[in-house]
Parts: C-alpha cells; structure tokens; sequence
C-alpha cells in the first residue's frame, strides 16, 4: 500500500522560508517520479513541481527560482526547499506519485 506522510508545514512571514518533507513507503520510491502539488482555500490541486528518479526537476512558473525539490532515495524522502514565501503561496501543499496517490498534506500560511 503507497504511503505518503507530508511535514513541515507551518505559519511563516512573507519572504521567509520552509522546508516540507515527504515519507513514502510501500513502493519503489527510487524508481518513481514524484510531484509536489497544492491547494489554496476554495481553489483546485494546482502542479507545483515535478523530479524523475534521476533527480531532474521542473516546476510551474510561479515558484521558479525560489522552490527547490529533491529527493533521498536511501531513505524514500521528498523535499519541497520553498524559499521567498509569499501569500499567494499559502496551500495545503500534498506530495503525490502515480495517478492519483498521495499524502494528507500539510497546511502552510505565509503571512504578516
């Protein structure tokens, strides 16, 4: 059974900083891709970031140059390096592989 625990999340100040991490289990975490996703109050799941298990990236235009994801294959870790926060970055941000797995996400808040 996959299993995705995401944490990290938090209240931090516009231009601050949070790292997000994601535990997965029950699949072959070295051999998948894995994405970064959110959900902003009222909105939809928005794709935030996207690493192949070669550890290329891509990511949407809105957090480019100050998101990094990467990943720990010994250990089945996902990371979200969200630098430069700004409101409009507050979500309840869900690591997810596959086509619809992920985790319960956790909330972050990015305000004054």
């Amino acid at each position: 059974e996959v299993q995705l625990v995401e944490s990290g999340g938090g209240l931090v100040r516009p231009g601050g900083s949070l790292r997000l991490s994601c535990a997965a289990s029950g699949f072959s975490f070295r051999a998948s891709f894995m994405r970064w996703v959110r959900q902003a109050p009222g909105k939809g799941l928005e794709w935030v970031s996207t690493i192949n298990p070669s550890g290329t990236t891509s990511y949407v235009d809105s957090v480019k140059g100050r998101f990094t994801t990467s990943r720990d294959n010994t250990h089945s870790t996902l990371y979200l390096q969200m630098n430069s926060l700004k409101p409009e970055d507050s979500a309840v941000y869900f690591c997810a592989t596959g086509v619809d797995a992920r985790g319960q996400g956790t909330q972050v808040t990015v305000s004054s």
